[in-house]
């Protein structure tokens, strides 16, 4: 479905406006319509359009959509049931995903979640937000748009977040990646079973193949079921100088050629990790998704983080008058994600050593609770729990 840019009203003022349209900005746009607020949901691009990711949708952000009654983003792909790991050392542990995943192209799935919002209420409009001014009882946004309430999931260089004075994370808590389509390897196969530890992914099969070079570094290989795969390679901007050659070559490395296929159309984006996150809000300004940094460190994962914080911002900016929203929404976001926030930020620490890394792939090869934990973690709002802290501390204790 295509989404055009209608004409939007330039002289009123609407209780909340939303810069980006992408999954973070349209449940932001959902949940804040849903609630009977006049909604502007705004974006320099017309939707569709393609946006450099890994397209990997776990079933917990499919749960918070449908909690807004979004039904029908994943017509037409099939669901993922198994997932491949391979640590910087070598290790490796798959199995079936604890509940089936999706890849579906960020062109398909965001314009989706517009079309959801704005028939739920909200209103659309084409604009690049260069500026902001907050006045006692609304924020300008240019051009004569105004709202009082702005929230910010305009990704990785917000506009928002530099009018909220929050610098952008530094070198080693942003990563760059890059993404390309390439084609599926024609040989067919099932699920894997749990444990199985052959070189060749099986059809259905997620793969995340790390290094120990420039560690933390991984490159992964995501089927979309149509004859494609969404293929990358993704390191910190701490790790040395970066460029599309260099990732390109990391990629064909760790994926090799069947995998990586013709990259014509490879993209690079940033990804702003939690471990270096600003405050979510401040009176009538929001951040959400990729501008509050919310991407997985573990797994550079972030639309999960994408549509929670944006459904729990757009609640928050109905609040009476719209002063308290930043109030209301810190408090939400660290009811709902604080702990596990506190958690991936340990396990990106404790992963700083790739020896740890591996130590947990021969753990989760051996227990299906530590795969699972990892899962979660990873893709999901899952805890460092002492059973699986246990299960990796005997395993390294084994290395060798």
């Amino acid at each position: 479905m295509a989404v055009r840019a209608p004409m939007v009203d330039a002289g009123g003022v609407y209780d909340v406006a939303i810069v980006g349209a992408g999954p973070a900005g349209s449940a932001a746009a959902l949940a804040a319509a849903l609630a009977g607020a006049s909604v502007l949901l705004l974006d320099r691009d017309v939707f569709p359009r393609d946006k450099a990711c890994g397209d990997g949708i776990a079933q917990q952000g499919l749960d918070v959509l449908a909690g807004l009654g979004v039904t029908g983003l994943t017509d037409g792909f099939a669901p993922i049931g198994s997932l491949r790991l391979t640590g910087p050392g070598g290790a490796q542990a798959a199995g079936e995903l604890p509940e089936p995943a999706y890849v579906i192209p960020r062109a398909v799935f965001d314009a989706r979640l517009v079309a959801a919002a704005l028939r739920a209420g909200a209103t659309f409009g084409q604009h690049t937000v260069r500026s902001l001014t907050v006045r006692p009882d609304h924020v300008d946004l240019g051009d004569g748009l105004a709202a009082r309430v702005v929230i910010g999931a305009d990704g990785a260089n917000s506009t928002v977040r530099r009018a909220l004075g929050l610098p952008r994370n530094p070198p080693d808590r942003l990563a760059v990646a890059i993404r390309a389509y390439a084609p599926d390897p024609p040989a067919p196969g099932d699920a894997v079973p749990f444990g199985t530890t052959t070189e060749r992914p099986a059809a259905g099969e997620q793969r995340i193949v790390m290094t120990g070079q420039r560690w933390p570094a991984y490159a992964w290989s995501f089927p979309i079921g149509d004859g494609r795969r969404n293929v990358g390679y993704g390191e910190l901007t701490s790790s040395g100088p970066l460029s599309r050659t260099h990732l390109l070559e990391r990629m064909h490395a760790l994926l090799g050629d069947t995998d990586a296929g013709s990259l014509a159309d490879a993209r690079a984006h940033h990804l702003p990790l939690s471990t270096w996150r600003p405050r979510p809000g401040h009176g009538r300004l929001l951040l959400a998704g990729d501008a509050l940094s919310l991407i997985n460190p573990f797994t550079g994962e972030g639309i999960f983080y994408a549509v929670l914080s944006g459904a729990l911002a757009g609640r928050a900016a109905v609040s009476p008058g719209g002063a308290g929203a930043g109030r209301a929404y810190t408090v939400a976001l660290r009811r709902r994600l604080g702990r596990h926030l506190r958690h991936t930020s340990l396990v990106a620490r404790l992963t700083a050593r790739p020896w740890v890394v591996d130590a947990g792939m021969r753990a989760a090869a051996r227990h299906r609770h530590v795969f699972d934990g990892f899962v979660a973690l990873g893709l999901g709002d899952g805890l460092l729990t002492p059973r699986l802290l246990t299960a990796v501390a005997t395993a390294a204790g084994r290395r060798g």
